[in-house]
């Protein structure tokens, strides 16, 4: 049986606070766009954590037979999504969130407090 969008986006999280990711936001974005039910948006101090908390999300996720579909920027480590369907992790270095400040570009998402519970 497959995790739920809300287990997978718990998991990630998690996975994300054992790396110290800092800043962590979950956007239920169910009612504003048809492209995932959740981003998850966090951020690390420097390429190589965010780089650490990328692998700690697919490894904890793996391990519950989940595979990401996509993964892109990992290599430069500034701003690295990990696409799960249902879930988006955004693990930006902080230079980059504030320049692309996707919680006001998704303003109209609801900010949900993790473990997400619906």
């Amino acid at each position: 049986m497959s995790l739920s969008p809300q287990a997978m986006v718990n998991i990630a999280v998690k996975a994300a606070e054992d790396k110290k990711a800092r800043d962590i936001t979950v956007l239920d974005i169910r009612e504003v766009s048809i492209i995932a039910d959740y981003f998850l948006i966090c951020t690390g101090r420097s390429s190589t954590q965010v780089q650490a908390i990328v692998e700690g999300i697919q490894e904890k996720l793996k391990k519950e037979n989940v595979t990401a579909l996509r993964r892109e920027g990992f290599r430069e480590g500034d701003w690295v999504l990990l696409d799960y369907g249902d879930v988006v992790a955004h693990v930006f270095q902080e230079s980059e969130r504030r320049f692309y400040n996707l919680e006001r570009l998704w303003g109209d998402a609801q900010v949900v407090g993790a473990p997400v519970n619906i």
